[in-house]
């Protein structure tokens, strides 16, 4: 593609305000510490490394690797046998240091004047207390826990007490279905779930309790029996909308409000309160090698199981604070402020591990960008004078649509970086965040990354990078991006293929959990010698690096990955569908959204009831955020004589783009004219 089909031709250059206190000031200096990252990662990392604890040092190489599965099994090594222990970093180092009494969090709840804070020094006790608490419960280094919650405190407090004690913590998206979590938990063999009574997100409220019953009962149901649940109370038990099922309210359920939830303790769950009562707040960490298990995060995998990335301790520590340092410049007197949910790596990287490390001061929202209106984001960082601001595309298309009077209504005059993750973002969202919100005094910084990178890859840095508005620029230290053809040759200059990686770096993933194959498989058996991201990418005549978005069969609906395949599979579970094929199509919000084209069975009829029964069936299924869009009868599919779905004209139908290619391998032509004369009218 021309450049001009990407970007608005204008290029910004770092503002002088944030170039005279950056860690770097010029991309002659970015060029230098680059260069020495990728020639000499050993010494690169190693400076970078005594900044932190170490128990004791590495016994085999800094660092080794193969990506090249001719050569033998795909494996990745930094500070091998080197002990450390993640939340002695992020807490008792920073303490020591004198941070103590600084604000770790400011905790902002769903509703105005919800709210709550958090010292280094009080977090460390409560860290400790839980650990303690998962010790009693006979919860151990190398178990595995579930973690399934709102964005509240105690969530930091859970994955941090996880990392004290060496147990591997698996956090879910608190708005996954319980058929999605018991999928997690059965794959991660789980010992143990935390969770909490149920969250208000808006004006909706959730019964997390139940979702977490369900997913348990369907792990009993496959052979799995999790002996502890623990349950934090996050809803007031005051609240008239809900019914703790413990014989303080005596009324038939009929009779009470239909909204109202009912918490059942059952006997594997236990209050979180009761379990922190008397407990100690002295807990001696567990000593971990480097490459450890840290957490291991589900992503979806295109071929609908969901694939556990599995990150060690030592490399990710390293990266989520170096990442953190440089891309959002971050100094001690910061407020730092990123909005996703830790239920994503996004949340794991930049609003745990990664600002704690620096001793950074941030901010956790339980709620959402739209409520009680849509100026919650900027009454948030007028309220804690936010310097630091990280969110997703997504979120500011969502706000555009307002205008920019929910903005202008607060000050804004603290920001000096904005960020955004999750997807590229379009050049007229990056010039509205830019003019609006940042006044045109922010650095923008587009960052791209994954869940298997462990933080940010290809990203500007605010005091050097003159930046294209929708272009992640350049590569962050360490990481060797290439882009190849289709046929595996490295593209030089510009050129359009597939991005990929070819050297690690400490932060990536190392396998995943439990199919070492798969993770061979999926990242590295298409281009041998190469980490395949499985997105697509464009270098322009000056070197920028543009994202084009998802070459396999996923689709990024809000920033949220899902794997096409997996939605396909909750369609054809309908009594009434044959056979269901997914693509994305764009979308003015999201970025992208799912279309689905239905193949009914014989003698079923497409209606609008069906239509929402199977919208339904996904939101059940996987999750409300997986719901399509658009769902098209489709009396057949685009096949070739082999079988195979031609997704590449589906894509072109969903779009009413009639310049479809050549179609002569298809079994049936006819079915392309068929299924153009079936589009919805709203797509």
């Amino acid at each position: 593609m021309a450049d001009n089909e990407h970007d608005c031709g204008e290029i910004f250059p770092p503002l002088e305000s944030l170039q005279n206190g950056a860690y770097v000031q010029s991309m002659q200096q970015y060029q230098d510490m680059y260069k020495k990252s990728v020639q000499d990662p050993e010494e690169f990392w190693s400076d970078i490394a005594k900044t932190f604890y170490w128990k004791s040092k590495p016994t085999g190489k800094f660092f080794d690797f193969n990506f090249d599965t001719r050569k033998g099994p795909i494996y990745i090594k930094w500070l091998e046998g080197a002990k450390t222990n993640i939340c002695y970093n992020v807490l008792d180092r920073l303490i020591e240091n004198g941070c103590g009494d600084k604000i770790a969090f400011y905790w902002e709840g769903n509703n105005l004047g919800d709210e709550g804070k958090i010292t280094f020094k009080d977090l460390k006790d409560k860290v400790c207390q839980f650990a303690n608490v998962l010790k009693k419960l006979d919860i151990k280094k190398g178990d595995r826990v579930a973690i399934y919650m709102p964005m509240i405190i105690e969530l930091t407090i859970a994955m941090l007490a996880c990392a004290r004690l060496g147990v591997v913590h698996s956090i879910v998206f608190a708005g996954y279905s319980s058929g999605s979590l018991s999928d997690r938990i059965l794959d991660a063999k789980c010992c143990a779930v935390i969770t909490s009574d149920g969250v208000w997100r808006g004006d909706k409220l959730l019964n997390l309790k139940q979702i977490v019953d369900s997913a348990l009962e369907i792990c009993v149901s496959k052979g799995l029996h999790v002996k502890n649940c623990i349950v934090v109370r996050h809803l007031s038990p005051s609240d008239e909308h809900i019914f703790y099922g413990e014989g303080d309210a005596e009324e038939p359920l009929a009779k009470r409000p239909s909204r109202r939830l009912k918490i059942t303790l059952n006997k594997r769950d236990s209050w979180w309160h009761e379990l922190m009562t008397d407990m100690s707040s002295e807990c001696d960490p567990e000593w971990m090698d480097a490459e450890d298990p840290l957490f291991m995060l589900y992503t979806s995998g295109s071929t609908g199981k969901p694939k556990g990335v599995l990150h060690t301790t030592g490399g990710y520590m390293l990266y989520s604070a170096t990442t953190f340092k440089y891309v959002f410049d971050y100094h001690p007197e910061d407020v730092f402020w990123c909005t996703a949910d830790v239920g994503w790596i996004t949340g794991h990287t930049y609003v745990c591990y990664g600002p704690l490390a620096n001793g950074a001061t941030g901010i956790i929202f339980e709620g959402v960008p739209t409520y009680p209106d849509a100026g919650r984001f900027w009454a948030i960082v007028d309220k804690y004078k936010v310097n630091k601001f990280y969110t997703a595309p997504t979120a500011i298309r969502a706000l555009m649509k307002f205008g920019d009077s929910h903005v202008k209504k607060y000050s804004r005059k603290s920001l000096k970086i904005l960020g955004t993750v999750g997807e590229p973002i379009n050049p007229e969202a990056w010039l509205w965040y830019h003019r609006v919100v940042g006044e045109e005094h922010c650095s923008i910084i587009d960052t791209f990354w994954q869940t298997e990178t462990g933080g940010h890859v290809i990203t500007p840095l605010p005091g050097a990078t003159p930046t294209k508005p929708g272009s992640a620029t350049f590569p962050f230290f360490g990481i060797v991006p290439a882009i190849l053809s289709e046929e595996g040759k490295e593209l030089e200059g510009p050129g359009e293929g597939y991005l990929v990686f070819k050297q690690p770096w400490p932060g990536i993933m190392r396998t995943v959990y439990g199919d070492h194959e798969r993770f061979e498989t999926t990242y590295f058996k298409k281009f041998p010698g190469y980490y395949t991201t499985g997105d697509g990418a464009r270098r322009d005549s000056d070197g920028y690096i543009w994202i084009t978005g998802r070459i396999d069969d996923m689709v990024n609906v809000s920033g949220h990955l899902l794997s096409t395949a997996e939605i396909e599979s909750a369609l054809v579970e309908h009594k009434t569908v044959a056979e269901a094929a997914v693509v994305s199509h764009p979308h003015p919000i999201k970025g992208e959204c799912t279309y689905c084209f239905v193949t009914l069975n014989q003698g079923e009829n497409f209606t609008a009831d069906l239509v929402t029964e199977l919208k339904s069936k996904v939101r059940t299924k996987i999750g409300p955020f997986a719901q399509p869009d658009f769902i098209q009868n489709a009396p057949g599919l685009p096949k070739t004589r082999s079988g195979k779905i031609m997704r590449r004209i589906l894509r072109k139908i969903a779009v009413a783009d009639r310049d479809i290619g050549d179609i002569t391998t298809l079994a049936d032509e006819s079915v392309v004219d068929v299924l153009f004369k079936l589009r919805p009218e709203d797509a």
